[in-house]
């Protein structure tokens, strides 16, 4: 029979899960760039998405404009 080579458990010393690489990298991250760090990155994250919003806006009126 084959095994599944995606186990979510460690099958040799040194591997981890993605889980926990992802949870590792993501307290390194903020051992490394502290609170400022991620509400800047949070505002940034909130204005894109604003202009992506206001553009979609403006898309569907110059659509209805055309019909």
């Amino acid at each position: 029979m084959n095994e599944d080579k995606r186990s979510s458990k460690k099958d040799v010393k040194g591997t981890m899960t993605v889980q926990e690489a992802g949870r590792r990298g993501g307290m390194k991250t903020a051992q490394t760039h502290g609170k400022d760090f991620y509400e800047e990155i949070g505002h940034k994250g909130g204005q894109r998405v604003k202009e992506l919003i206001e553009e979609g806006k403006r898309a569907k009126a110059l659509s209805a404009e055309k019909q």
